[in-house]
């Protein structure tokens, strides 16, 4: 007899995420549904306002993507009124990008993904003497594994285990999980990284700020260009961010990539890791300016895990729908003329498994109604991951050689296939592997701004809004997560329409009027999980897409009626970490 398992809420993510799977006796994931239970509201609140307002108001979708949407908002006010912006300016936003990106992977791994992979528990039992000498085999300069070290990081975490409360912030996850790979040398390894990565992100976060003014949310970024010109005049400000940018380097190769080479190691035969993906098609969009017309990564999609083939992106076939999302107006609708009206439905009355493995009363997700916050975007009609996995399979299609090199020198350390790419090993991978791409390659920008601003110190272009004439523009290109593009239609000389349309709605919308699933929804399905009480499977394939709900959900009620009211029971109706 099949049982309905829910996992409400997901956390570790940013916002409020519920995943519902039936499971047969077998253990097997036989369908599964996803559900974004809050709200925000951005792009009504756009409405009506001065477009040179909007970026710093769009930024605020999110305190962790907060760049992602400053950049791209910005972009599609410059798209739409062809503004075209300095060279200098160009450089400037992907020295930033840079900053962003190599914070926001290794604090997805470490932070939010890592204790899918590692057992703090483990760790406290380890031999820091033969973990100092393992982690040679990962790295030729591992970081923060000497025995000393390593023996600091087990006192620190006993510290938390002799804590009334429990291993503090480590507390109620599914230590001893049978899932769980690595040998508990491995696991302090991978602890002592954990703890190293909360002082580098300090530091990454620095070098966003030092042309974005602060992080999060930094202010330099304005149509037309970038205000930050002092900065990039200042040998000392340029100085600071180069060797912050080589430290942050640094502890990508040594400490995050061999400890990616050490799971996929240790996990390559665990199957809710290496279970084949269930959305074969991945859509991507170029990323990272490094030199005129020089981009680290390219665009395009490939279909059913094709990638002998890419084909180039049609904006016009991008739509979003909302059979099954809380929203009026269910058909597919082109961004450029997407509503946003709410429509919520709620859940029904039920039975789901509790944490104990006994059947309690439940609200469930009705399958043939709406029952999620997010809509289902479709490119051409089909579903999309999106992400640094299609980032890389895209450009790797592409014959992208900086891509090829590094992904056909991961498989071959690791004695991976092909195949192990459309996983959610490869999918972690990705994101390890771009990042370690962006530390490799991203001072190719900051060379090539230096040597033009011998030549020209423009950073700003000049531009007109004519009130009696319309406008539409769009800005798009691959973030963290994936390819993010925001839409703006400009009437009057205000915002007439607006939408974004973002990685983790590709990702997680329910399923469409066909009965297609989103990558979510899809992967759970197949899936074997060892214990339904501690639902670490299901856990460990959602983070590893690193969701930002709070991206994906931008509604509000403008009349400030209440939509809807949620209470969230810690100790019943829910397995959760």
């Amino acid at each position: 007899m099949s049982k309905r398992v829910i996992v409400d809420p997901i956390t570790r993510i940013e916002g409020h995420l519920r995943a519902e799977v039936i499971v047969g006796d077998d253990g097997v994931v036989q369908d599964a549904f996803i559900s974004s239970t809050l709200w925000r509201g951005l792009e009504v609140i756009a409405k009506g306002r001065d477009p040179r307002n909007i970026p710093l108001i769009m930024q605020r979708i999110c305190g962790v993507c907060t760049y992602s949407h400053y950049l791209k908002s910005t972009m599609a006010i410059e798209n739409a009124l062809e503004i075209k912006i300095p060279y200098n300016a160009e450089l400037v936003r992907t020295l930033m990008n840079a900053a962003l990106f190599m914070h926001d992977h290794p604090v997805h791994f470490y932070h939010l993904h890592g204790v899918d992979w590692v057992d703090i528990v483990s760790a406290l039992s380890a031999d820091p003497r033969k973990a100092s000498e393992l982690a040679f085999k990962y790295s030729d300069n591992p970081i923060g594994t000497g025995e000393n070290e390593l023996k600091k990081v087990q006192e620190t975490i006993a510290k938390f285990a002799k804590h009334p409360q429990g291993l503090g912030p480590f507390a109620n996850a599914y230590w001893g999980h049978g899932t769980y790979k690595f040998t508990p040398e491995q696991n302090l390894i991978a602890l002592s990284h954990y703890l190293k990565a909360l002082e580098m992100q300090r530091m990454v976060a620095q070098m966003m700020a030092i042309f974005g003014g602060k992080q999060p949310h930094p202010q330099s970024l304005v149509v037309g260009g970038v205000t930050c010109v002092m900065d990039i005049l200042d040998p000392a400000r340029m100085g600071e961010y180069m060797v912050k940018f080589k430290k942050m380097a640094d502890f990508i190769k040594n400490a995050y990539m061999a400890d990616i080479k050490m799971a996929a190691e240790m996990y390559k035969a665990e199957p809710s890791v290496v279970k084949p993906v269930g959305v074969k098609n991945f859509l991507a969009q170029k990323e990272f300016m490094i030199g005129r017309d020089q981009y680290l990564f390219d665009g395009g999609y490939i279909l059913d895990g094709d990638i002998s083939k890419v084909f180039d992106l049609d904006e016009d076939l991008i739509t979003e729908e909302a059979t099954h999302s809380w929203y009026k107006d269910d058909g597919p609708q082109h961004p450029y003329d997407g509503t946003t009206v709410p429509n919520h439905t709620g859940f029904v009355d039920g039975e789901s498994i509790g944490p104990d493995g006994q059947p309690i009363e439940s609200k469930l997700i009705d399958p043939e109604a709406k029952y999620s916050w997010i809509k289902s975007p479709r490119y051409d009609g089909k579903p999309m991951e999106v992400g640094p996995l299609a980032c890389l399979l895209v450009s790797y299609a592409r014959g992208n050689k900086i891509v090829q090199d590094s992904v056909n020198g991961f498989l071959k350390a690791t004695g991976l296939p092909v195949g192990a790419l459309f996983t959610t090993l490869g999918r972690t991978a990705a994101r390890a592997l771009q990042c370690e791409i962006i530390a490799d390659n991203a001072l190719v920008a900051f060379n090539n701004l230096i040597e033009n601003l011998k030549v020209d110190q423009e950073t700003c272009a000049t531009y007109v809004i004519d009130k009696d004439k319309e406008y539409k523009g769009r800005g798009m290109g691959d973030v963290p997560r994936g390819m993010l593009s925001h839409w703006v239609r400009i009437k009057n000389g205000v915002i007439e329409n607006y939408q974004a349309v973002v990685p983790s709605t590709w990702n997680a919308g329910p399923m469409d009027a066909k009965g297609a699933k989103g990558p979510y929804e899809a992967d759970l399905i197949g899936l074997k999980v060892q214990d339904i009480t501690q639902p670490l499977e299901i856990i460990r394939i959602i983070h590893s897409y690193d969701p930002c709900i709070a991206c994906a959900v931008h509604v509000m009620d403008t009349k400030g009626n209440k939509l809807s009211e949620y209470k969230v029971d810690p100790l019943y109706g829910s397995c959760s970490v």
